[in-house]
C-alpha cells in the first residue's frame, strides 16, 4: 500500500517501501501541514523545477536525512556542489534509485534554472503522476498512453498553472484513475474551488479533495 499525503501547495509525501518528498516547500508556506522538525525520514526528494515554492526545503531535507535528490540536471549539479547525493536527469529520461523509478515528463512553465518538469514515479507496483507547475499540454496524452497513472496530482490554481477547466481536460488526457488537486489556495492569487473541479471532472476519474496534512491510501 502507498500512503500519499498532501502537505500543502505542491508538496507531496509518498510512503511505501521508500519515503519520497516532491517539491517540499515547508518553511514559509502558509498552507504547510508540517514543520521541518517533523521530517525525520526521507529516502528521495524530487524537485519539479527551480522556483522557490518548489525547490523549497529540498536541499535542507536531503542534508538532514541523507536522502537522494532527483531533479533536472542543473538543480542536481547545484545540490552536488553542496555535498548532496544527487541524480540529475532530463525530459524523457528515467532514473532508478533504490528500486524506485522516476520518469521525467514535460511541463509547460518557467524556471530560474533548468527546465520545468513533471514526474511519473513507479514504486511498489504503482504509478503516480505529479504534474509540477504546468499549463495544459498534449504531452499529457503521452503520459496517459505510456504510464496510465493510478493517482495524479494536478495543479488547479490558475494564473501560474492550469485552472479548473484545463486541469479537468488533463484528467482526460492522462487517463488517470484518481486525481488530487494541488497548487491552489496557498495565496490569494491562486484561490480556486476544488469542488468546481470535481464537478467538471465528473465520472472521468475519482477526485480526491484533501486538506493539507490529509492522505490517500493507494492499495
Amino acid at each position: 500500500m502507498i500512503k500519499a499525503t498532501w502537505l500543502g501547495h505542491s508538496a507531496v509525501k509518498i510512503e511505501g517501501s521508500k519515503t519520497i518528498f516532491i517539491d517540499p516547500f515547508i518553511k514559509g508556506n502558509p498552507a504547510s501541514s508540517c514543520t521541518l522538525d517533523d521530517i525525520k525520514k526521507a529516502d528521495m526528494v524530487f524537485v519539479t523545477h527551480y522556483h522557490g515554492d518548489h525547490v523549497g526545503d529540498a536541499f535542507f531535507i536531503c542534508q538532514k536525512t541523507g536522502a537522494t535528490l532527483v531533479a533536472i540536471h542543473e538543480i542536481a549539479v547545484e545540490a552536488s556542489e553542496l555535498g548532496i547525493n544527487s541524480e540529475g536527469m532530463n525530459i524523457g529520461g528515467t532514473v532508478e534509485v533504490e528500486g524506485v523509478k522516476f520518469n521525467m515528463v514535460p511541463a509547460l512553465h518557467s524556471a530560474e534554472k533548468g527546465t520545468p518538469a513533471g514526474v511519473v514515479i513507479e514504486i511498489d507496483g504503482h504509478r503516480i503522476y505529479h504534474a509540477g507547475d504546468t499549463g495544459l499540454t498534449y504531452d499529457m496524452k503521452l503520459v496517459g498512453e505510456f504510464f496510465k497513472p493510478e493517482l495524479s496530482f494536478l495543479p488547479i490554481g490558475d494564473r501560474y498553472t492550469m485552472g479548473i477547466a484545463s486541469a479537468a481536460k488533463a484528467v482526460e488526457f492522462t487517463q488517470t484513475k484518481r486525481v488530487v488537486p494541488i497548487h491552489y489556495n496557498t495565496f490569494e492569487l491562486i484561490h480556486n474551488d476544488p469542488q468546481s473541479f470535481k464537478k467538471i471532472v465528473g465520472t472521468l476519474a475519482e477526485v480526491i479533495i484533501l486538506k493539507p496534512g490529509e492522505h490517500y491510501n493507494l492499495a
